[in-house]
């Protein structure tokens, strides 16, 4: 079993800064999938980010403005999301997949203003 808690969620001006973490709760190996999910209401959740063995991939929206990042020392993920807009207003969701099974933490409302 893993435990995944995130934080740095917040209330932000349109281009503002936020960063996310997830701390998970045992070690993860690096090869195995880390990465960010998002849920706006009324709308499907969606792949922000992901990481594995340091390839990072990003969803088309946010490339340029936002990047992953994972310190296996502390079994912690990062999202570092720069100029952010009202529509990057969601839920984020961390996400790892290991040893066969897939955890989710339980969420950070992240909200942009315009």
């Amino acid at each position: 079993q893993v435990q995944l808690v995130e934080s740095g969620g917040g209330l932000v001006q349109s281009g503002g800064s936020l960063r996310l973490s997830c701390a998970a709760s045992r070690s993860i190996p690096s090869s195995d999938v880390m990465g960010w999910y998002r849920q706006a209401p009324g709308k499907q959740r969606e792949l922000v980010a992901s990481i594995t063995s340091g390839a990072q991939t990003y969803t088309e929206s946010v490339k340029g403005r936002f990047t992953i990042s994972r310190d296996n020392a502390k079994n912690t993920v990062y999202l570092q999301m720069n100029s952010l807009k009202p529509e990057d207003t969601a839920v984020y969701y961390c996400h790892a997949e290991t040893s066969g099974w897939v955890y989710w933490g339980q969420g950070t409302q992240v909200t942009v203003s315009s």
